[in-house]
């Protein structure tokens, strides 16, 4: 069997374990594998190295991805208008299956995601210092940002709800209330991307992103945003850390890009407000080389909440 072939065999496998979870009323499971593979088509549909399937193809499974996003907003919002159901997503299952093939008209009339590009860390290393300039251009031209018409985020944000309560069990909820930069009001589509990663910088919970900032004053970016985290308190691994993704629009490379990160550890976890640091890229998730960002009075705002089931 081909690569290409045992691939799409994998997006099979893995579309059909989320349909069975959504059908057994597993909502909570079902969203993380339609997140997971989404994420898998959308990086695909990124790729510019492989030529195993073609631009039509890559729309297709571009699609694909919204649909699976629709229908995890639909799960985790159950007053939506926009209500994407099961028996919909079920449809999409022969074109996955035989994408190679697949020539008829899509199935709904979606747009397929993400419409810019998300740049791997070693390609934003790569970039770093074009970026810096671009930043510091910007941050001479006040209101420049004025110029360019507003866009729809790469997403509404991909939160996942609380997990289930067990007894004598933690679990926590990070609301990000803001954060502080000096060119706040340069930043396009301002968003973060929450995840908790081992020691050696592994993925233990599900990726998270908050939907696009809700405003902007001064030097701060406001979320008002609560993020829950998946997996109760006492299961993380040892030295795990929560890391923070601050993430902007770049409309001139016409990309989406990481400018700093920020990160909470697992003794800093109590309830009420904390600030915490942040840190230059390229996201240093075994943090090992931390540079701060700036050395004026400028963190990241949370505040946790600590929910217990005795």
């Amino acid at each position: 069997m081909s690569e290409v072939n045992k691939t799409i065999q994998k997006w099979h496998a893995s579309f059909k374990k989320g349909t069975d979870f959504d059908s057994w009323g597993q909502l909570v499971e079902a969203i993380d594998e339609y997140h997971i593979l989404a994420r898998q088509l959308q990086k695909e549909v990124q790729s510019t190295n492989a030529f195993d399937f073609t631009e039509e193809q890559k729309k297709t499974l571009g699609k694909i991805a919204t649909c699976l996003e629709m229908r995890s907003a639909s799960l985790q919002c159950t007053q939506s208008k926009e209500d994407f159901k099961l028996e919909e997503l079920k449809k999409l299952e022969t074109i996955i299956q035989n994408i190679l093939t697949y020539n008829k008209e899509f199935p709904f009339d979606v747009q397929p995601v993400p419409l810019r590009k998300i740049l791997a860390p070693g390609e934003e290393e790569s970039l770093e210092l074009e970026e810096e300039e671009e930043e510091e251009d910007a941050a001479a031209g006040p209101g420049s940002t004025e110029a360019f018409p507003p866009r729809a985020p790469a997403s509404q944000g991909t939160l996942l709800p609380r997990l289930p309560s067990e007894p004598g069990m933690t679990l926590l909820t990070l609301k990000i209330e803001k954060i502080g930069l000096k060119d706040a009001g340069q930043c396009i589509d301002p968003y973060m991307t929450i995840s908790v990663k081992d020691l050696n910088g592994v993925d233990v919970n599900p990726v998270q992103d908050t939907p696009v900032a809700s405003r902007k004053e001064d030097t701060y970016i406001h979320f008002s945003v609560d993020v829950e985290i998946q997996r109760h308190v006492e299961k993380l691994p040892k030295g795990a850390a929560i890391f923070f993704e601050f993430k902007h629009y770049k409309p001139k490379k016409r990309f989406t890009s990481t400018k700093c990160f920020a990160f909470m550890e697992m003794d800093e976890i109590k309830p009420g407000p904390i600030v915490i640091e942040l840190y230059k890229k390229p996201t240093d998730f075994k943090r090992k080389k931390l540079q701060l960002l700036t050395k004026k009075q400028l963190y990241l705002h949370l505040h946790q909440t600590i929910h217990k089931d005795s």
